[in-house]
């Protein structure tokens, strides 16, 4: 059976951060096997009640509702994003803040759901994140998403907020970074949030808002380093569950990107070759 992580590592570095149920439904199982049967569906992208279950479960078996039950009741109390700050928290020291990248990414819906739009260039219905990575790729925060048909800017300055607030929350100070950003996020509206954070912007020139006499900062060597984040696209990606979006509700959607988050800087953490 493929192993995403390995079991210790979940036991660990996750499942210190999982509430225990005080009533209602008892894990009858360790909590890092259900986390690794959640594990199993980020990166396969299996139908839920296809889990392999009596595969992934050493003794007692949980059906594929159970497993799905634990991984709602984490995604409703946010649990996923704060096990995330609190890995970021104690990790910080291995982070490469030198210089940050910030994107946006369209993922195809499915299914439908919540926030979900046509968008023109994509040609189907998506759903539309921001994503802030540190210069070694290492994914760090994930705005709201919304529908598809908004562009990058779209609310900028509340998505914003969500995006430094995730590293204020890992006590990891904003002021001061560098942060390169495509020519789509050329506004000044973005620069002026950059500006109150103490975010020195580095943001490619948009073509369409004049190339004569701006005064800017702009260097183009730091710039260059921005391919980085185009990596940790790709390690999204890997994630099947994440390449396509199949959950209709943003907290199930947001749930795996911070799974995604923690397993590929537990990964890097630890040194595990993938």
């Amino acid at each position: 059976m493929y192993s995403v992580l390995n079991k210790d590592i979940i036991k660990k570095e996750i499942v210190p951060y999982l509430p225990l149920a005080k009533r209602g439904f008892q894990a009858t199982v360790p909590l890092e096997e259900i986390v690794n049967a959640v594990l199993y569906k980020l990166k396969t992208g299996v139908q839920w009640h296809q889990l392999p279950v009596k595969a992934l479960f050493e003794e007692n078996v949980l059906s594929w509702e159970s497993v799905y039950y634990h991984y709602r009741k984490w995604c409703k109390a946010d649990i996923l994003k704060k096990i995330w700050t609190s890995i970021l928290e104690k990790n910080k020291s291995k982070l490469d803040l030198s210089n940050v990248d910030f994107d946006g990414s369209h993922t195809s819906a499915i299914r439908g759901g919540e926030e979900v739009e046509y968008q023109g260039r994509k040609k189907r219905k998506t759903t539309n994140s921001l994503y802030l990575s540190d210069k070694q790729g290492i994914p760090l925060a994930i705005s709201e998403p919304v529908a598809g048909n908004h562009n990058d800017l779209f609310n900028i300055e509340v998505q914003f907020e969500v995006i430094t607030g995730t590293l204020e929350q890992a006590k990891i100070p904003v002021e001061g970074l560098f942060l390169n950003a495509d020519a789509g996020f050329d506004s000044k509206e973005f620069r002026l949030c950059c500006e109150k954070k103490e975010i020195h912007a580095n943001i490619c020139f948009n073509k369409r808002n004049g190339d004569t006499d701006r005064d800017e900062y702009f260097d183009q060597e730091l710039y260059n380093e921005r391919y980085k984040i185009e990596r940790t696209n790709a390690w999204m990606d890997s994630f099947r569950s994440i390449l396509n979006r199949f959950d209709t509700t943003v907290i199930s959607w947001l749930g795996f990107n911070y799974l995604a988050f923690i397993v590929i800087a537990l990964r890097k953490f630890n040194k595990i070759k993938v």
